[in-house]
């Protein structure tokens, strides 16, 4: 027989899962929960860390258990896919918004993530993406001059990539990625809609052209509730 928590825990994710508990709104308080289940407060805990831990729900100090939204974005791992192609694909509504461009020296960590020295001018590029009214990744892209002499407003809201491949005839090859979980700094809260959040996904891709030259680094911040990033893997 199921242990009580694990009762509890199942009938929540049931109706979360179902739709019959909304994304966002807040469960029952412990008190309410151990009067429903009759149960004790130990027993309530247990399955309101279990549903924490498996991502169902998100506890904020002094105001409860909130369900956080399950419908996530996929978002593929080895593919090396532009916003607006990912956004076109998934047929979501979408939007852009540019928050900086322009040219910079490289300091001391762009020169490492780059390889370029302090003469090279690079494009810094700061864009906050939007989906469902909703600021859930910031972008951060910085382009080796060199290889891209010009970048406008309207290219960095409209597709980056495809102004390289079609004006510029670049041969975007391949990107090294890193995924790691971070906290929140003061630069995610500014740009992002964050809530009751306090940690971000951060993608780091180092991307180069077809002859083996780096030309580009990015940091995607992605709030961690709207997406799972997802991959295909074969054993050899």
């Amino acid at each position: 027989m199921d242990s009580k928590y694990l009762i509890i825990y199942n009938e929540l994710v049931n109706k979360i899962e179902n739709g019959k508990v909304d994304a966002n709104s807040k469960l029952p308080s412990e008190n309410e929960l151990m009067q429903m289940y009759t149960v004790s407060r130990d027993t309530v805990r247990k399955a309101l860390n279990l549903l924490e831990g498996n991502g169902y729900i998100q506890k904020v100090k002094g105001k409860g258990s909130f369900v956080i939204d399950i419908n996530r974005f996929d978002f593929p791992v080895s593919g090396l896919t532009s916003f607006k192609e990912l956004s076109e694909k998934m047929g979501i509504k979408s939007s852009t918004i540019l928050q900086e461009l322009e040219l910079v020296k490289p300091d001391k960590f762009l020169k490492k993530q780059l390889n370029v020295s302090e003469e090279d001018d690079i494009w810094k590029v700061i864009r906050v993406r939007e989906i469902g009214n909703k600021k859930i990744i910031l972008d951060k892209d910085f382009l080796n001059k060199k290889y891209v002499p010009l970048l406008t407003k309207e290219i960095c809201e409209n597709s980056i990539y495809e102004y390289l491949e079609k004006e510029l005839s670049l041969k975007i090859s391949f990107a090294k990625k890193e995924i790691t979980v971070q906290q929140v700094t003061e630069e995610d809260k500014k740009y992002l809609d964050f809530e009751n959040y306090n940690m971000i996904v951060v993608v780091k891709n180092y991307i180069y052209l077809d002859d083996m030259s780096l030309f580009q680094y990015t940091e995607s911040r992605h709030r961690p509730d709207k997406f799972r990033f997802v991959d295909f893997a074969r054993r050899k």
